[in-house]
């Protein structure tokens, strides 16, 4: 499979890549500085904007599947708009290629007794933006139309750790352990990201994977 990843230099975007190269596919890694890829077998690196309009479309012609880790920067005051932007751009350009898209977001948008997290008072301030952005892009891709696209929410606790390929998958809730926890390692979400990418099972929704 020939795979464009939005966004590989990233914490899930890297893993996502080392996942996809295990399996034995291609990728084309688009990021903003090509220095900072893994340099691996089968990865063709590429150089492109991807905030801006059609930035992407040459990029991900040749892919069978977008993947988009894209980021709008954490720590940046104006990350509503560049992720919120960007993730549109991203969408805009898979729709006029006419490819399959799984975006990486947040776990804020998931729902516990039909709240979704980033509007409880406990959510981190400074990350509250950035939930948002990806909150609204999922909501945006929901009135897509013409195009073929699944969204990807971590759990609450994503870390780096052991791949165990292990996990459960859920919808619009958090997936809790039987500790109470909703935690799984970016090494794990990589492994039902390429899942979804090799076997679609998502399509027109939003899933979730944890322990």
């Amino acid at each position: 499979m020939n795979i464009a990843l939005i966004g590989a230099s990233g914490f899930v975007g890297s893993a996502v890549l080392e996942e996809a190269v295990a399996r034995g596919h291609k990728v084309t890694a688009i990021v903003r500085d090509t220095g900072k890829v893994a340099k691996l077998d089968g990865v063709t690196t590429v150089k492109a904007d991807v905030t801006e309009a059609g930035a992407a479309n040459s990029a991900i012609a040749a892919s069978d599947v977008v993947i988009s880790a894209f980021n709008g920067g954490w720590g940046d005051p104006e990350i509503y708009a560049k992720h919120l932007g960007g993730s549109k751009a991203i969408a805009a350009s898979a729709k006029a290629e006419g490819k399959r898209i799984i975006a990486i977001g947040g776990a804020g948008s998931l729902e516990i007794g039909g709240k979704q997290l980033v509007d409880s008072p406990e959510f981190p301030a400074e990350y509250k933006d950035g939930a948002r952005a990806a909150r609204d892009a999922l909501a945006d891709l929901r009135t897509q139309t013409d195009l073929e696209w699944s969204f990807v929410s971590p759990p609450i606790n994503l870390f780096p750790g052991e791949r165990t390929g292990q996990f459960r998958i859920g919808g619009d809730q958090p997936v809790f352990d039987d500790k109470g926890q909703s935690a799984i390692s970016v090494q794990d979400l990589a492994v039902a990201i390429l899942d979804e990418a090799e076997a679609p099972r998502h399509t027109g929704k939003r899933f979730t994977a944890g322990y």
